[in-house]
């Protein structure tokens, strides 16, 4: 299932009717809970539940990748108690999840800067991943203490290691391609995202896969996290298949057979 990353900006991705790989910042659960007179942490646990329906959802409909912005690296900034609680439903949920996952075929994997975590989590962490590691119907993929910018500095730390393994001086001191450099990002053997949806109202992508979305499709909706189903992911896939995706060209050169990928539908059927 998993193929290498073609670049949307130095090559035409394929483009097929239902998205590869849908991203989405869970947003909104202490909304949720404040709604309903209920503490934060009420609308946290809530939000599991929404994360087993995309889960469930995106492997029915065929989805490669599904893609959670769990905990940013800007979320240690919330008060220590919530980042507590945080901290606390990420580990029972890595107790509790991973070995349904498994049953089900379902990959996971975790980005992002695990050095804060305790050794538990880690611990828990490294063992799903390798329960999952062959499995082949969905991908999921967390993001915890993930941040854009992070991943772009690890992945240009990364390659500037391999360069200075490397006997040619010429080469050490070469300009970095974007083609190491998307070799290093912690999303490497994924496409990059078709669909990002951001729940809760806000529009922003708040340093979620900065590098890979340049061409991602976006659906923001004020639906809160907790109250976002299979019905409303759907919607927002059936949204993103009215999408004309040209990747920098006209809506002319997309009505000309010899200008789109094999394998592409037309405009209109996307």
């Amino acid at each position: 299932m998993t193929t290498p990353t073609v670049s949307s900006t130095t090559a035409i991705p394929e483009v097929t009717g239902l998205p590869r790989h849908i991203a989405i910042i869970m947003d909104g659960n202490g909304r949720w809970a404040k709604k309903r007179f209920l503490p934060r942490v009420a609308g946290h646990k809530r939000g599991v539940d929404s994360v087993r329906a995309m889960v469930k959802t995106c492997g029915e409909l065929g989805v490669e990748h599904l893609t959670l912005f769990a905990f940013s690296s800007e979320n240690w900034r919330r008060p220590a108690d919530e980042v507590s609680v945080l901290m606390q439903l990420f580990l029972v949920a890595l107790q509790n999840e991973v070995a349904k996952l498994h049953d089900a075929g379902i990959r996971f994997r975790v980005i992002g800067d695990l050095s804060p975590f305790d050794s538990r989590v880690v611990d828990l962490i490294t063992d799903g991943e390798a329960l999952t590691a062959k499995n082949t119907k969905l991908t999921l993929t967390v993001a915890a203490n993930y941040g854009g910018r992070w991943d772009v500095l690890q992945a240009t730390n990364t390659v500037m290691r391999q360069r200075r393994n490397l006997s040619d001086a010429a080469a050490q001191s070469a300009p970095i391609t974007e083609a190491e450099l998307n070799a290093a990002m912690s999303m490497a053997d994924a496409p990059e995202p078709d669909l990002f949806i951001r729940t809760g109202g806000e529009k922003r992508i708040s340093n979620f896969l900065l590098w890979q979305m340049a061409y991602t499709e976006m659906v923001f909706t004020d639906t809160l996290w907790p109250d976002f189903g299979r019905e409303a992911l759907i919607e927002a896939v059936h949204d993103y298949q009215h999408r004309e995706r040209r990747f920098g060209r006209t809506s002319e050169q997309l009505q000309q057979p010899e200008t789109q990928v094999a394998g592409t539908a037309a405009p209109s059927q996307q």
